[in-house]
């Protein structure tokens, strides 16, 4: 491809004018050949921040990303602006893969997609030997930190890169990383001359909710059928069983919804994944092995509906939604039993001291984030070292103020209970100690004599699912901890004894009903940059949108691979009548204005 500036290949490949927040100065310390680590949200564009300086630099940019599944899906983007993209991966004929390397070596590509356990073989880093390389960009680089949320062994391997290609730019970009998980970054890939970029992780268009689980399934169908029928949407749970039982669930309730995860063929992971991609309206559930490097735009929300192991997990997950800028909901169901699980993994999880101490820290971050009184986007905003933050005015928090109350007694009388029964050596769950609090005296109680217990029946002022909100705020709080039986049983911690001295007071938060925190989607914040159309505008972007369904079905793309919305939106405000007058639409670069150009001007005219 022909040399030009950065800004010229922004206006003539991707049809936009201008950069945005630290684009152009990351872009033009790569083309000038620096080293950069870029920590930038989901939807923020880091992609441009090493496409462009592989169509600038000479050479081939060289992509190390660990998104199989994704690959032909952005080379087809790619291919759809005119950039000569390719991949090699294992899901390829011997054949294929040799006409990639081929247009490789003999200078034919632009960009190069590589999944890091590739650069294990020799015969790849003899391969790259032999063509002229633009740049490596290595993508989802968290994965290289045992203190990120998605650790992958093989990106360990990828400081051979600045070891055998020292001036060759590398750019590593991820969405996710605190200073720790940083760090890392920069030592594990020998970036330490890098130059840093940190745009802001705030995502102002969602909206993130966090609600007590009362039938998690029904609280999401609720949540499906008043703001969301009609939209796509990510469902994340633990455990694969749930997955599919949820995407059967929603499925008999009128929703159309595909299972995804580890445990499925790879056959039905693609076409799952490839009618997400491409279909409107499809709900996928599924386990945190879908949706890294996911770029569809009109994500409209993400739920959980099992508590996320770390916020840096939440966070990139939640950041699936609204890509395109526009109102989206991160929606998460947790409980008792979550938080009791979560503790549960983490104490008897594989690995040393420190490893069990980082997921303990990573849990204790989750769930100051989902018990706080506070703006939950100023607390996450600060969790990734951006403190000082507003309320948002966007999120539960803000819109339904919880209240709080002094918990004091109803904790030493939880706490108080756990003593009585280590006094006998004895150790029990949450439902049981609740049970003795309740003075429940059923066949389990009597057959072990609690009826005798001097706090049997003490806490009939709270019912039991209050109780359980106590309970789960006591754990987030490490006043209370699961033992390591493997059972879930409970005991007290080193600071429990300062709240049964009286030492300490334990601010509690009311649990706040369901629908208090609903929304209607009338009432969620529009698009600040949306393009308002009148009634005919309004006619004309649903025809534009029309032919873009049936131009990507028969080009088998994903619809926005063909125009996003914000796009079609501003054709359809402006109804160009040329050419020229096509030229000016943000979005619309030179292959897609010759590919499009006369099939659009046929609508517009």
């Amino acid at each position: 491809m022909t040399t030009h500036t950065p800004t010229e290949v922004l206006s003539r490949v991707f049809g936009y004018d201008t950069f945005r927040g630290d684009q152009a100065q990351i872009i033009d310390t790569v083309v000038d050949g620096g080293d950069a680590l870029v920590l930038m949200p989901t939807g923020g564009g880091k992609s441009l921040c090493y496409q462009i300086p592989s169509l600038v630099r000479p050479g081939t940019g060289i992509v190390i990303s660990p998104l199989i599944a994704l690959m032909q899906d952005q080379v087809d983007a790619l291919g759809a602006l005119g950039v000569r993209a390719a991949f090699l991966n294992s899901t390829q004929s011997a054949q294929e893969r040799r006409d990639v390397e081929t247009a490789y070596v003999a200078g034919e590509l632009d960009l190069l997609y590589l999944a890091p356990e590739r650069l294990s073989a020799p015969s790849t880093l003899s391969l790259l030997d032999r063509g002229t390389i633009a740049l490596f960009a290595i993508d989802e680089a968290h994965c290289v930190s045992s203190w990120g949320h998605d650790f992958r062994p093989d990106y360990l391997a990828l400081a051979v890169l600045g070891e055998r290609w020292p001036a060759v730019p590398r750019i590593a970009l991820t969405a996710t990383a605190t200073e720790a998980t940083r760090a890392d970054i920069v030592t594990r890939l020998g970036l330490g001359r890098a130059s840093t970029f940190v745009s802001s992780f705030d995502r102002p268009n969602i909206e993130y909710r966090i609600v007590s689980k009362d039938n998690p399934r029904n609280q999401l169908l609720e949540l499906l059928r008043t703001e969301h029928a009609g939209d796509s949407g990510i469902v994340y749970c633990l455990s694969r069983k749930s997955v599919e039982e949820t995407a059967q669930f929603l499925t008999r309730n009128g929703i159309p919804a595909l299972a995804y995860h580890a445990g499925m063929d790879s056959r039905t992971r693609a076409e799952h994944q490839s009618r997400f991609l491409r279909e409107p309206g499809l709900v996928i559930t599924a386990t945190i092995a879908f949706g890294m490097g996911i770029d569809k735009p009109d994500v409209r929300f993400v739920a959980h509906l099992d508590l996320p192991k770390s916020v840096e997990g939440y966070y990139q997950e939640t950041g699936r939604a609204g890509r395109d800028g526009n109102p989206a909901t991160a929606w998460l169901a947790y409980g008792l039993q979550d938080v009791v699980q979560q503790r549960k993994m983490a104490a008897t999880s594989e690995g040393d001291a420190a490893h069990k101490r980082r997921l303990g820290q990573n849990l204790d971050a989750m769930l100051a984030l989902c018990e706080t009184v506070e703006c939950r986007r100023t607390q996450l905003l600060a969790y990734f070292g951006q403190p000082g933050s507003e309320a948002c005015g966007n999120c539960d928090t803000c819109t339904a103020p919880p209240e709080t109350w002094d918990g004091t007694v109803a904790a030493q009388k939880f706490l108080s209970a756990i003593v009585r029964l280590a006094q006998r050596r004895q150790r029990y769950g949450a439902g049981h100690v609740i049970d003795i609090l309740l003075g429940k005296s059923n066949a389990r109680i009597e057959s072990l004599d609690h009826t005798s217990l001097t706090v049997f029946g003490i806490g009939t002022d709270l019912d039991a699912n209050q109780w359980r909100g106590v309970v789960r705020q006591l754990l987030a709080q490490r006043l209370l901890t699961v033992g390591d039986d493997g059972y879930g049983t409970l005991e007290l911690t080193e600071e429990s004894s300062t709240v049964l001295r009286g030492e300490r007071e334990v601010r509690l938060r009311h649990e706040v009903a369901a629908a208090a925190t609903r929304r209607s989607r009338s009432s969620q914040k529009a698009k600040v940059d949306d393009v308002p159309l009148d009634a005919a505008g309004e006619a004309l972007f649903e025809q534009l949108r029309a032919w873009r369904g049936e131009t990507a079905r028969e080009a088998g793309l994903p619809a926005y691979v063909v125009f996003h919305d914000a796009t079609l939106r501003q054709i359809a405000s402006t109804r160009p009548t040329s050419r020229d007058q096509l030229a000016g639409i943000s979005g619309l670069g030179a292959a897609k204005l010759e590919k499009y150009g006369d099939a659009l001007l046929a609508i517009t005219a």
